[in-house]
């Protein structure tokens, strides 16, 4: 499986035509990340980090394998998770423990990068209270993403880890069974990063960093697209959610306020 997705990856670089993506901007100052406190720091039990983004006031979007030790496999312990809202030089908007963490369902940890990995990596945080604040709006989602797309990341990695960095331009090369192959510039920490589309003067997550990769010297960057796998994610958070109602609608602003966009 890991070498039919080096093939993939493969067969969209030869197909793909290159295009100007930007450099990335860091966004260490409160005038730079004025439009993205939504996106965090995932603390995970003081030994790593990941990137999330709030989609709700008590939730956060990111992927399913931050959520794993690399080591032995198990999961970590969600008190020791914590979302730190727009990090940058040592300070935070707003500091989250977190209450609860529910995978996709059809998501297996194994260590490995396969594309059903990579489809199906996703992963709701919610948090023990929410964060009301009005420098902080949560992002609303979408799919629809395809080759060609111009899309944009947010990002904290390795090496960049003390604010987040804004790749304002990159591409989707291709698209194959729910997994993106993009451009962007992402790197170890950048896993969970939203992917934004722009439509129609609004940001939107559009997919959500789960891995990368090397090709012919170049690196990309695998997302899972949201089409399918974030109404699945929602209705398994709602099936154990101990919300009475659940989450409604995906179409509407539910009890959460998530909001789901159809493209």
């Amino acid at each position: 499986m890991v070498r039919l997705l080096t093939i993939l990856v493969a067969m969209v670089w030869a197909s793909f035509a290159a295009a100007q993506d930007t450099a990335l901007q860091r966004l260490d100052t409160g005038e730079a990340g004025r439009d993205w406190g939504a996106v965090g720091r995932l603390e995970i039990d003081g030994r790593g980090f990941c990137t999330g983004a709030l989609i709700a006031p008590d939730l956060v979007l990111t992927a399913a394998h931050c959520l794993y030790d690399k080591s032995s496999g198990a999961a970590h312990d969600v008190k020791q998770i914590e979302f730190r809202a727009g990090w940058r030089n040592g300070r935070a908007e707003a500091y989250r423990s977190v209450r609860r963490a529910v995978v996709h369902p059809k998501y297996t940890y194994s260590g490995a990068v396969t594309l059903e990995n990579v489809q199906n990596d996703l992963a709701l945080l919610e948090l023990h209270h929410p964060i009301r604040n009005t420098r902080i709006a949560p992002f609303e989602t979408t799919g629809g993403l395809r080759k060609g797309s111009k899309i944009g990341v947010v990002s904290y990695a390795v090496g960049r880890d003390g604010a987040p960095s804004f790749q304002e331009v990159c591409q989707v090369m291709g698209r194959q069974r729910g997994v993106h192959v993009l451009s962007c510039n992402i790197d170890f920490g950048s896993s969970g990063a939203p992917v934004f589309v722009f439509q129609d003067g609004t940001v939107r997550v559009a997919s959500v960093v789960a891995a990368k990769a090397e090709v012919r010297g170049s690196k990309v960057a695998l997302g899972a697209a949201l089409d399918h796998t974030l109404p699945e994610l929602f209705a398994e958070y709602g099936r154990t959610s101990s919300y009475s109602g659940g989450l409604g609608s995906l179409q509407d602003r539910n009890s959460t306020g998530a909001k789901f966009v159809r493209p």
